[in-house]
């Protein structure tokens, strides 16, 4: 793009054609006041605080609002810029109220801090000052209305980030007031994003409320473990207590924007089932031991199960959102011992191409390339819900003019236009592949040979499997992503074929929105059963993946930092394998009423706010993060209590002193990498199979993972478990079923699958296809369900 030469304040520029003054003047370090403006939302002037002087200029100008031309001359310091600028804060000041010393926002409020530049020690207004009523919009943000200046920063965010307009403007001048468009509607998974666009203390965090003052806590750099962005946030502590978590800019991944889940979850740190010293259950009672006694009895079963048992009778399971050094050293210490009975893919079901699967998911990319696609195909993702900000990245593309498709058994919600083509289960599959067999015939290829069955005889709407397929030919970028319902699919290693194959023919780019924060860092550090760290393969000694560890009913089940009855994919046969062994240990922050069931021994470990460690994201990213406040209570990091059993079971190379030195360890491990697997896709493989889904007549059981759900801080997180977007007892189906299955709306029943579930309530959706139910998991009332896609039977109570 072409430049041009200003002035600002004496100083010569070189700046973008087309910017607008304040965009030069932030470049060049020089501050001019604003409210209304943010950098990345639209123009709005309506604040009017950026006036400054433009030589020639007849009046005031809005630095904001006014482009740049070659020999422009600014003057933001000129005393007409400040008379003018005071003027307007004086404007501004008139009916706001004298909240300072009581409101959240004091000591890092943009109104404040102008005000001690641009303000008077005394106002000329003696008339009375407004009052607008506050509205109760929800958990998570609270509003103090009096004190808005009317920037509309937080309606443009809702209409141009969010993709959903919540909140707006009502009245006309002084009867103008934010508020939202129905009563208590502020349900965005990125609301909480209005809280830092708020440049006043109108909107603010309602779960931190009254906590602390500003100035009282540190912001430390940390990385949020919630899914497989790992956007960058800043936790606010006081002494050892977090505050507050607020985003951290990373242009790369996040922005400058959050998900609500990235920034309330640390309420769940608050929990009352936080666990603060080893615990061991003897003759069905919990007692209080000494980390040294606790870890010797652990060695010792864990040395007697081997010697008596075989390791084979050795499991673990690791959640995907642990750091690379605790991953790494726990595979270390289990194969140590002898087995390779690891895995941290809990929710999959179909494992029939783990042999071919590349060296670990890694998008060919990077997070930020998502806004410049010409075309993106969603396969099986409800993307707002699973990862916000990939889909804010996909709403940038797709209001750039990508084309937008979604594939899926399901109809969701999308905050951008989107075309989906929503099929049965029983051909969701075969619409992929009907979009492989048009994309191999305009491209005049041949489909791969392990495929080729598949795809010729592949057939249903052919207008749309061809619209699909010539976007994503026709297109200069193009990504293939595979969500949720794809990749903890049955017909999964299927779905991931396919999608590669669709990839090669078009020469697109395929993101696997895995579970988790670490996903890639597990397969890495070798957190799977059939290969070691760095991706070397194991052979015929390869351990069980999850659902086999389950279906052995293993002797001792070792669990970091997950609780199978809601992790696992398969609760019920995740809760019959744990209280059938003989022994099981759980490394986790917290304990439950379902633990105290199964567990024996409980090691308290750090959550991620009290620990330190690396996670890599979907895009192979290494982000590490340290500790923001000391470990509560006799805590420990999960990677020292590894270490020391390691030490207590006298396996070698367990003498690391400090989570750089583990990862470090991984580093020189991945320098002699499985070569062939580096760089490669998914690859092909023999002898995959389509799911039968069977017609007994039954309903098929799809499950449907909460956004607050996900793991076990973020279940403990009390404010989101009151939103919207939490996991409620119901059970959705269409009109269609609810009729011909004689249930009414409202209906109390229970799930009959495996086990039997809590109640739960009929609810009426029709997003949900015909002859299945759609049921919340991953909490309390799911616990005991058996595996979804088979069928389920509904008792009414």
């Amino acid at each position: 793009m072409s430049t041009v030469q200003i002035e600002i304040d004496g100083e010569k520029l070189e700046v973008q054609q087309g910017s607008m003054i304040i965009e030069a003047a932030d470049e060049a370090g020089i501050r001019i006041p604003r409210f209304c403006y943010h950098k990345k939302l639209s123009v709005a002037a309506n604040c009017r605080m950026c006036l400054i002087e433009v030589e020639n200029g007849r009046k005031p100008m809005p630095a904001c609002a006014t482009p740049v031309t070659d020999g422009m001359k600014v003057f933001t310091k000129s005393p007409l810029a400040i008379a003018s600028q005071k003027s307007v804060m004086e404007f501004l000041l008139i009916n706001h109220p004298l909240d300072c010393p009581i409101c959240d926002q004091g000591g890092q409020c943009e109104l404040q801090d102008l005000a001690m530049g641009y303000g008077s020690d005394s106002s000329r207004y003696v008339e009375g000052k407004r009052s607008v009523s506050d509205k109760n919009i929800g958990p998570l943000i609270s509003t103090e209305l009096t004190r808005c200046i009317q920037c509309t920063r937080c309606v443009r965010f809702g209409t141009e980030i969010a993709g959903i307009r919540e909140l707006g403007m009502t009245g006309r001048g002084e009867h103008s007031e934010i508020g939202t468009f129905i009563k208590h509607s502020v349900n965005s998974e990125m609301s909480g994003n209005v809280i830092d666009v708020c440049p006043v203390g109108a909107l603010t965090a309602k779960p931190s409320r009254f906590t602390a003052r500003a100035w009282e806590v540190s912001a430390l750099e940390s990385i949020a473990p919630h899914d497989c962005i790992g956007s960058n946030i800043a936790i606010h502590t006081r002494r050892s207590d977090v505050m507050s978590v607020a985003p951290r800019e990373n242009e790369s991944l996040n922005e400058v924007w959050i998900s609500d889940r990235d920034r309330f979850s640390y309420k769940g740190l608050e929990s009352s089932e936080r666990v603060y010293k080893p615990q061991v259950k003897r003759n069905g009672v919990w007692t209080e031991v000494e980390w040294q006694d606790a870890l010797n009895i652990v060695a010792a079963r864990m040395h007697e199960t081997v010697k008596e048992h075989g390791p084979e009778q050795l499991g673990a399971l690791a959640s995907p959102s642990c750091s690379v050094e605790e991953l790494y050293l726990l595979q270390k210490l289990m194969r140590g011992l002898g087995s390779h009975n690891i895995d941290h893919r809990l929710r999959d079901i179909d494992f029939s191409d783990q042999y071919a699967a590349p060296l670990y998911p890694r998008f060919d990319g990077s997070i930020a390339e998502l806004d410049d696609q010409n075309a993106l195909l969603l396969i099986g993702s409800n993307i707002h819900k699973e990862v916000p900000i990939a889909a804010h990245r996909v709403r940038k593309a797709a209001v750039g003019g990508a084309a937008v498709s979604a594939l899926s058994p399901l109809t969701f919600t999308y905050s951008f236009d989107v075309k989906q083509w929503v099929v049965p289960l029983t051909t969701w599959l075969n619409a992929l592949a009907l979009i492989v067999k048009h994309a191999a015939q305009k491209a005049a290829v041949t489909a791969d040979a392990s495929l080729v069955d598949i795809v010729n005889t592949a057939a249903g709407d052919q207008a749309k499997a061809e619209r699909i397929a010539s976007e994503l030919l026709e297109a200069e970028k193009a990504t293939i992503t595979l969500g949720y319902y794809a990749l903890t699919s049955p017909e999964a290693a299927l779905f991931r074929a396919l999608a590669f194959e669709l990839a090669r023919i078009t020469k697109a780019k395929v993101l696997l929105l895995t579970e988790g924060s670490n996903s890639a860092g597990a397969w890495l550090s070798g957190a799977v059963p059939h290969r070691l760290v760095a991706g070397h393969v194991i052979g015929d000694a390869a351990g069980y993946h999850t659902q086999e560890m389950l279906e052995k009913k293993l002797k001792l089940y070792f669990l970091l930092n997950t609780e199978p009855s809601f992790a696992c994919a398969n609760s019920h046969a995740a809760l019959d394998a744990v209280k059938n062994a003989d022994f099981v240990v759980s490394l986790l922050p917290f304990k439950n009423h379902i633990m105290n069931e199964y567990v024996d021994v409980i090691f308290p470990i750090a959550p991620f706010s009290e620990t330190s460690g690396t996670l890599i994201n979907a895009a192979g990213d290494w982000q590490s993060f340290a500790a923001a406040v000391m470990p509560k209570g006799d805590v420990r990091p999960a990677w020292k209590v590894l270490r020391v059993l390691g030490n207590l079971l006298q396996i070698d190379g367990f003498d690391q002193e400090s989570s750089t030195d583990v990862i470090a360890e991984v580093k020189r491990e991945l320098m002699h990498a499985q070569a062939d697997l580096s760089a490669a896709p998914w690859q092909m493989t023999e002898n995959l199979k389509a799911f039968n889904y069977g017609n007994d007549g039954g309903l098929t059981f799809i499950p449907q993972l909460s956004l607050y759900s996900v793991d076990a801080l973020v279940r403990r997180a009390s404010d989101l478990q009151q939103t919207a977007d939490a996991a409620k007892k119901q059970v959705y189906m269409s009109v269609a079923t609810l009729e011909r299955k004689g249930f009414i709306v409202g209906d109390s029943v229970k799930i009959k699958h495996g086990g039997i579930s809590a109640l739960h309530t009929v609810v009426v959706d029709d997003h949900v296809p015909d002859g299945s139910v759609l049921i919340p998991v991953g909490t309390a009332a799911a616990v005991d369900l058996a595996m979804p896609y088979r069928s389920v039977e509904l008792i009414r109570d």
